[in-house]
């Protein structure tokens, strides 16, 4: 069978991700659309803006009634929760999914998605604003020694000292996508000494200050880099991109935030120089294995911050998202080019 290349004159627009009735409410709104929209055979979420969620136990009733609004749509804002790896062939209308993750380089290979058969865009830029925040609050929080503070608060100890600060630091921003801008620009402005590494012979658009340099010239600024920053999408070219080597290379004292994947960086290797204080600390969202197993040790080092993997997930985050999704929708129907359209040739 032929996927349509052209949308219908009302189209269904399926939303398979739990959304909240006000903003299915604005989709609907926004356009002559058919809205498809069940919670009842969508994922529990588990908490605000949660798109992964516990998966419910259909009955066969509603599992024809899911496969039947998958069979009808002719987009869908997020991707099939239930078996995404037959989307090709239970979405036999399907046209373009508007992903709620920026990176889905990974899950698209692992279904079988990637193909070209469906039009995809990631959320990339929705989570840029919450990143940057929570890299300023990372770094922060060695820079200022927060975890000093809260130990002798707690010990009700009053006892004067002398905190570092981040203005005039040199920060390495790795991927220039537009969370890394994002970061760029805020440690930029507050007098850090920003180069972003990007990918050779691309422009971007940053502040004027900010150097940049290509990914093969990594090598030549981490024995002066006090802030690594992470924020590549995970791809074969940057799976331990930080090895070893490179964690070896920063200066004493330098201060490492993930907000990439946990496998952009060598974790073994993280760990021990981290235990060993020759780092000054990290900022971790992401992690090799997630959920982070109870015995890693970098739970229980002083020098570490651990996210659970929910630092872009703000509380606007599906308002963003929605914004999103209705504009792509309009530039889908105008025969404009869309936003964030996933490219499988590099992965994101």
């Amino acid at each position: 069978m032929t996927r349509p290349t052209q949308l219908p004159d009302r189209p269904s627009v399926l939303i398979s991700t739990p959304l909240e009735p006000a903003l299915v409410e604005r989709i609907r709104q926004s356009a002559d659309v058919e809205v498809l929209y069940a919670p009842e055979l969508l994922p529990v979420p588990r908490y605000g803006n949660d798109h992964g969620g516990t998966p419910p136990t259909l009955s066969p009733a509603q599992e024809r009634e899911w496969l039947q609004m998958l069979a009808t749509a002719d987009v869908a804002f997020d991707f099939d929760w239930r078996d995404p790896a037959q989307l090709l062939t239970n979405a036999p209308r399907l046209q373009w999914v508007q992903a709620t993750s920026a990176g889905i380089g990974g899950f698209v290979k692992r279904y079988g998605l990637d193909g070209g058969e469906l039009t995809l865009t990631t959320a990339a830029g929705t989570h840029a604003a919450p990143l940057a925040e929570f890299a300023v609050t990372g770094v922060l929080h060695f820079v200022k020694d927060v975890p000093q503070l809260v130990s002798r608060q707690r010990e009700h100890h009053w006892e004067r000292h002398v905190s570092g600060q981040l203005a005039g630091r040199r920060a390495t921003v790795v991927g220039l996508g537009s969370i890394g801008r994002q970061v760029a620009t805020v440690f930029h402005a507050l007098g850090v000494q920003v180069t972003g590494v990007g990918r050779s012979g691309s422009t971007y658009d940053l502040p004027n200050g900010v150097a940049t340099i290509d990914i093969e010239n990594l090598d030549d600024v981490l024995e002066a880099t006090d802030i690594l920053v992470l924020a590549v999408p995970l791809t074969p070219e940057t799976q331990n991109l930080i090895d070893a080597s490179r964690v070896s290379a920063l200066p004493a004292g330098a201060i490492v935030v993930n907000v990439a994947r946990g496998q952009v960086i060598d974790e073994n290797a993280l760990t021990e120089a981290l235990s060993a204080r020759k780092l000054g600390g990290a900022a971790l969202d992401v992690f090799d294995v997630e959920p982070l197993p109870s015995a890693s040790p970098l739970w229980d080092l002083p020098n570490v911050l651990v996210s659970p993997h929910s630092a872009s997930t703000a509380a606007v985050e599906n308002e963003v998202l929605t914004d999103l999704f209705i504009d792509n929708f309009r530039r889908l129907r105008g025969g404009e080019p869309l936003r964030n359209v996933y490219q499988a040739g590099r992965g994101y």
